[in-house]
């Protein structure tokens, strides 16, 4: 099948990784629905193959409305997301729940909508975009973890689930990358950033690092080169790494016992 016969859907279009991989797929002859909650953003880029699409992965009714009406999806990138940075005595029970009602939920929804679309091809790729906290904890950032350790056990168990039916799961676990990921998609609870929080000096130490490893991470450009061999080598490994920080910690996490990665990292973050 030519690329001009595949159709791919991606999550999180609106901005950073999601649309920098929906553009450099439509650029490659895809067919590409770019997936967002704000397709007005994308408006300038539509064309032939590239269609913004309006999609609440929250709700239930907008995937299956949205997601229903399209009859073919070959490729699946399940991108869209957000991080919550909050200590876990600090945050809300809607913090909490919307944390997973997007990561994972959202996920699920999306992936429980195309999957049959798929099973009846015979044929499919799915592709979760996790994180390197997905096998990695940072404090501040615990249920974020979390949403990303599901992430990856979603993708391992998928994999199984789908096998045989032709259709490929794999994940990606991005370090940092240079995108609006801190400035849009990092939501803050305002007791752990209070003065008067018990975790003032936990904040004060770690938040404006990992904002400025963000800041001044890798390009989305390496994502969207990545999915795009993913989906074109039948034989790719069932879940890679991106970026710098990604490729140092996850090697190391595999070397070292928890004990030593541990004390690695809270050397490496002056924790």
């Amino acid at each position: 099948m030519s690329h001009k016969e595949k159709t791919v859907l991606v999550t999180g279009c609106s901005s950073g990784m999601g649309k920098a991989t929906a553009l450099y797929l439509a650029v490659q002859g895809y067919r590409v629905y770019a997936a967002s909650r704000t397709p007005h953003k994308l408006a300038q880029y539509a064309s032939e193959n590239f269609i913004p699409l309006k999609l609440d992965m929250t709700d239930p009714q907008s995937v299956i409305n949205t997601l229903e009406p399209i009859e073919k999806i070959d490729v699946l990138v399940n991108n869209a997301g957000y991080g919550l940075v909050s200590t876990v005595e600090e945050a809300t029970e809607e913090e909490m729940y919307q944390q997973f009602n997007v990561n994972v939920f959202g996920l699920l929804r999306v992936s429980k909508a195309v999957i049959p679309k798929m099973r009846r091809q015979k044929s499919g790729v799915i592709i979760n975009i996790s994180s390197f906290l997905g096998k990695i904890g940072l404090p501040l950032l615990t249920f974020y973890n979390a949403s990303k350790y599901a992430v990856e056990g979603i993708t391992d168990s998928l994999r199984y689930e789908l096998h045989d039916f032709n259709i490929r799961v794999h994940s990606v676990m991005p370090g940092f990358f240079n995108t609006d990921f801190a400035k849009k998609n990092l939501k803050t609870n305002e007791k752990t950033f209070a003065d008067d929080s018990p975790y003032a000096d936990l904040v004060t130490t770690l938040a404006p690092v990992i904002v400025d490893q963000i800041n001044h991470g890798n390009d989305t450009q390496e994502m969207a080169e990545i999915i795009c061999r993913i989906i074109e080598e039948d034989t790719f490994l069932a879940r890679c790494t991106a970026g710098d920080k990604a490729k140092k910690f996850i090697p190391m996490k595999q070397e070292l016992s928890d004990e030593d990665f541990e004390r690695r990292v809270r050397s490496y973050y002056k924790l």
